[in-house]
């Protein structure tokens, strides 16, 4: 390619040429010819007088083979030493700008061949941006994050036995199949992207006077881990926690006016799902000890690499300024202190806890301790809890399992109406849960053991407490958001040893529960 029609009519190499220079000094053409006559290099290795150690090395090469505007002189040098005349430096600058100008008419016909699909992404873009704006503009707060867990029940219960008179008694007024809601509503707050302000509101109608599913009866075994209702005031929306959790060097500190239990722990030894069926299950075997009482309260925790250390106060009537109904380390305040010390790889863990508990026996207990260990007390529980998960789902199920034992401090000695006295309680649970069953994202579960019963008897007809609990479910993944769960449980002797000498009573409860999260 020849240069030098190019450069007569390129205004920018014109401009390089000083105005008086151009009209009083001869043009050398021949020497312009000879530099311009020499094809354009395509590789740096042409010039032999080019040297990589030389410092413009790399300039060269850049130009060379993004632009390929570099010439050379006759016998493949660079003369990179020699002084260039302005005519040169005009000839080369053309060349180059020849280069940008090709590439640039190369991108005006791409372009131009895709001009419909740039008009879509930039429709796209511009829809996307006044979408982020809208939200930007309408969000419901920049710190703040909203979670909404909605649950619907249809289902019933059944009891059948030789205890005739105990099984027409409960049918007649705890068998009718139900169809109910419980809804939590979480707002989750942070203000400096390290803390925690937790404000849950929950609402339903589930009856506590009549549905077994909320604890009404024979027993609160059968209490779904998804029930609430406000007792004779169904639909009301309360406030059901409000705490606050921040970290303090190598600490955690937790405290609030509504706090539970399970608030204030480092971790928790079961994978078993807590949204399934009964909530006894949801205790990692230890329903007395991980009672989950919840009022006001303050906790704090250490956690180092798979160790952690909890330790929390929750006195549930500590809202009260009497001594003799309520408020914080009085006899009344049924408080529960909590010490866990827990240790956690990736697929497994384990847990040992100890929890002082003051007042009321956990309410899933047999019907005989809940009636019997009522009066001011103390109980002192001890348990252990842990799980273990495959690393890929599979037929191997995630097993999780605990098991406690309770002891009974009472100024005087707990005692029924027919003299039967206890002074400690054991129980214990395992959960199976298998993923991906039959499609991907469904999942199926199973959970069997005993809740507290009384092992310890004094009694002259030495009835046994002993009861078992089953439960199964298989959980449909309708979409994201919303999964469907059919489930059965049975209990074997709710009532314990309250069930008649000689004679069986037993539950069966089906339902079908439908969950929207979101």
């Amino acid at each position: 390619m020849r240069l030098i029609p190019q450069l007569l009519v390129t205004p920018t190499a014109l401009g390089l040429l000083a105005p008086g220079a151009a009209l009083s000094a001869q043009l050398n053409l021949a020497g312009i010819n000879r530099y311009a006559s020499n094809d354009q290099v395509t590789t740096i290795g042409q010039f032999a007088d080019v040297k990589p150690t030389d410092w413009a090395y790399q300039a060269l090469g850049n130009l060379i083979e993004r632009y390929g505007c570099v010439a050379g002189y006759p016998g493949g040098t660079g003369n990179g030493q020699r002084t260039i005349t302005r005519f040169e430096a005009a000839a080369l600058l053309n060349a180059c700008l020849e280069r940008v100008s090709e590439v640039t008419d190369e991108l005006k016909k791409l372009m131009a061949e895709f001009a419909k699909e740039l008009a879509i992404l930039k429709g796209r873009v511009d829809g996307l941006e006044a979408r982020v704006n809208a939200l930007e503009a309408q969000q419901f707060s920049t710190t703040t994050k909203l979670k909404v867990d909605a649950n619907m029940v249809v289902g019933g219960n059944s009891f059948y036995g030789s205890a005739s008179d105990l099984v027409a008694e409960n049918s007649s007024s705890r068998g009718a199949v139900t169809f109910n809601y419980d809804m939590r509503i979480v707002l989750d707050t942070s203000f400096s992207g390290q803390d925690l302000l937790r404000t849950r509101l929950r609402v339903g109608n589930f009856d506590r006077n009549s549905n077994s599913f909320y604890g009404a009866g024979p027993s609160r075994l059968s209490q779904l881990e998804a029930s609430f209702g406000e007792e004779g005031r169904p639909n009301i929306v309360v406030i059901d926690r409000l705490f606050y959790q921040f970290p303090a060097g190598d600490f955690t500190v937790t405290f609030g006016a509504i706090v539970e239990q399970d608030d204030m722990l480092a971790m928790y030894p079961s994978v078993y799902p807590d949204s399934t069926v009964l909530d006894m299950f949801t205790m990692a075997g230890t329903p007395v000890a991980y009672d989950l009482n919840v009022g006001p309260g303050a906790g704090i925790w250490w956690k180092q690499d798979a160790w952690s250390v909890s330790v929390n106060y929750i006195a549930q009537d500590a809202y009260s300024g009497n001594p003799g109904d309520g408020g914080i380390g009085t006899q009344s305040s049924r408080a529960s202190t909590t010490v866990q010390l827990g240790y956690q790889q990736d697929q497994w863990a384990l847990a040992l806890v100890y929890s002082a508990i003051q007042g009321e026996v956990s309410p899933y207990s047999t019907a005989f301790l809940q009636s019997s260990l009522s009066q001011p007390g103390l109980f002192h529980t001890l348990g252990l809890s842990g799980y273990w998960q495959p690393d890929h789902n599979g037929w191997l199920p995630s097993i999780s399992a605990g098991a406690e034992i309770t002891r009974f401090d009472y100024s005087q000695q707990a005692s029924n109406a027919e003299g039967t006295n206890a002074n400690e309680a054991v129980a214990w649970s395992v959960g199976l849960h298998w993923r991906d069953v039959l499609a991907p994202g469904n999942s199926a579960g199973m959970a069997f053991g005993q809740a507290p019963h009384a092992t310890s008897l004094v009694n002259r007809d030495g009835v046994n407490d002993a009861n078992w609990m089953w439960e199964w479910w298989y959980k449909f993944q309708i979409s994201d958001a919303i999964t469907v769960t059919p489930a059965l449980f049975y209990l074997s002797r709710p009532l314990g040893q309250n069930t008649p000498q000689g004679q069986s009573f037993n539950q069966l409860g089906a339902l079908i529960k439908t969950q929207f999260r979101f």
